[in-house]
């Protein structure tokens, strides 16, 4: 850990989350997780992740086109491979 206390970590993370960018990104990240629990239900995404097909980062949009449900280890997994 490289904070000598969990309160320094908490404080980072609180400073960090606050930028206009991460605010956002936590916003379409809900958003596409509503979006898919409504189409598919609740039960269907328990335990898992929403993905975006093509990140919003890339071009990608919130639609239901570009969103998929994947276990949490494989989307995960994906990310250190890009």
């Amino acid at each position: 850990m490289p904070y000598k206390s969990k309160a320094r970590q908490k404080a980072y993370n609180k400073r960090r989350d606050a930028t206009p960018a991460r605010r956002r990104a936590r916003s379409l990240g809900v958003m596409a997780r509503r979006k898919m629990k409504k189409k598919l239900g609740a039960r269907a995404i328990r335990g898992k992740d929403v993905d975006h097909i093509r990140p919003i980062t890339k071009g990608g949009r919130n639609g239901l086109g570009n969103l998929r449900v994947m276990s949490r280890k494989r989307n995960r997994s994906r990310r250190s491979r890009r």
